[in-house]
């Protein structure tokens, strides 16, 4: 399996997984929508996208994550915000979310950065066993709420 760091290029292969993850989550396809949402992030620099693809197809992609950048006032420093992660239905239990983890994990490092962070659903206890077994624990010091901001 071979891990690459996401351009431009790689756009028309992204979108129909990106598209499959939003559904997952009971979001609407809108495939023009999505392709453009990524194709702003990636033409901006705004966040980082790591592919996940067998070592002899780079037309099959089997997973991929998207990392946004903050920052710490504290520490000042870094922080990476794991923001997506998804893995194929036919590449799930290959390693393939641990290899895009363990990428993303390097990546921070390389970046100075203090802490990844990443959201789960309560339900979603093989996400949390995945993230635990890469180092992430629950966060016991802070609680975090949300503020939805609906469009009126």
């Amino acid at each position: 399996m071979r891990i690459v760091q996401a351009t431009l290029e790689h756009l028309d292969l992204l979108t129909p997984l990106f598209v499959r993850y939003r559904e997952f989550y009971g979001e609407l396809p809108f495939p023009e929508s999505s392709k453009k949402f990524l194709e702003k992030r990636l033409s901006r620099k705004e966040s980082v996208i790591y592919l996940a693809f067998p070592d002899d197809d780079d037309t099959r992609l089997l997973g991929f994550c998207q990392l946004y950048p903050s920052f710490s006032s504290l520490s000042l420093k870094r922080v990476w915000i794991l923001n997506d992660i998804y893995v194929a239905e036919d590449a799930r239990r290959q390693l393939v979310a641990d290899r895009l983890l363990q990428t993303a994990k390097k990546m921070a490092r390389e970046t100075n950065a203090v802490r990844m962070r990443v959201s789960s659903s309560v339900s979603n206890e093989v996400a949390h066993k995945v993230y635990e077994s890469i180092g992430f624990h629950e966060d016991t010091e802070f609680k975090n709420y949300i503020l939805p901001i609906n469009s009126d």
